[in-house]
């Protein structure tokens, strides 16, 4: 059991097991994707930013696993897609991350900051460029983020691009710089 929720009582234990078994099972949910079943649950009241011991919201998790439905779902009941987990990582940051284009824009049509950066600075263009995914460089730039946005090292999508070796978003980025 987690230490956060033992009690002195056993009835007290009990409930703060049952507690944790039932926010593991909501977690679980929004990995899985079961839409249906988080919108049921939406409705009689489950906190649509219940968030666990990571800081990851249900968002993030169901956005995460690409599961677009269960993404609607959490929106439609004011799930926040700014809400960053502990690492300061945003819901955008982890579909730039995955290269799944339909989810970010889903994100961004619902409120995600194109250039909510994580703590390091890193933003969904440089987690794009950084792992070669020219579909999602055109589209996030043609909504606003900046390629000359620097991390928290000074590096600029163009650097982190060259850096990991993505040749595809390095020329994409640099045929941008030159305008």
């Amino acid at each position: 059991m987690d230490e956060r929720f033992t009690s002195a009582s056993s009835t007290d234990a009990r409930l703060d097991d049952d507690t944790l078994n039932f926010a593991h099972e909501m977690f679980e949910l929004a990995r899985g994707g079961d839409a249906a079943r988080l919108g049921t649950l939406l409705a009689q009241g489950l906190p649509p930013n219940l968030r666990n011991h990571k800081g990851d919201s249900l968002l993030m998790l169901a956005s995460y696993h690409g599961h677009i439905e269960a993404v609607r779902v959490l929106l439609a009941h004011k799930a926040d897609p700014e809400l960053r987990n502990n690492n300061g990582q945003t819901p955008i940051a982890g579909a730039a991350f995955k290269g799944d284009l339909p989810m970010i824009q889903l994100l961004l049509a619902n409120g995600a900051d194109v250039e909510g950066a994580s703590p390091d600075g890193k933003t969904a263009l440089m987690m794009a460029a950084m792992f070669n995914r020219t579909e999602l460089v055109d589209f996030l730039i043609a909504h606003g983020a900046r390629p000359d946005a620097r991390d928290a090292s000074g590096l600029t999508p163009l650097a982190a691009a060259k850096r990991m070796g993505a040749p595809d978003t390095l020329a994409q980025l640099e045929k941008i710089s030159d305008l």
